[in-house]
């Protein structure tokens, strides 16, 4: 079992950065893939980037990249999603997420925090 706890969500200026923080419970951290979703009200949650166990691979959705950058510290138990030039359309509930692979697919994880919530103001 783990147990998933985001941070680091607010309200920020079109342009401005923001960093999300995941917090992960247990001593097999290092083992899951962990991605970062999002969800937007009226939309479908979607994929927004993920990170393999060692930190090696990540995807990002095309969107984010080259603005967003997520990175892990396997010692800390933590994955972060670093946001920089953020734009109104980036306003969403960010939720991290840990599963077995690297995929975009969020049936494929198998565990979920409760979100956290990023507002974009233009």
């Amino acid at each position: 079992q783990v147990q998933l706890v985001e941070s680091g969500g607010g309200l920020v200026q079109a342009g401005g950065s923001l960093r999300l923080s995941c917090a992960a419970s247990g001593r097999t951290f290092s083992s899951y893939t962990m991605g970062w979703f999002r969800q937007a009200p009226g939309k479908e949650r979607e994929f927004v980037s993920t990170i393999s166990g060692s930190g090696v691979n990540t995807l990002y959705k095309l969107a984010v990249k080259g603005r967003f950058t997520i990175s892990r510290d396997n010692a800390k138990n933590t994955v972060y999603l670093q946001m920089n030039s953020l734009k109104p359309e980036d306003t969403a509930v960010y939720y991290c997420a840990a599963g077995g692979e690297v995929t975009s697919a969020p049936g494929h994880y198998a565990y979920w925090g409760r979100g956290t919530q990023v507002t974009v103001s233009s």
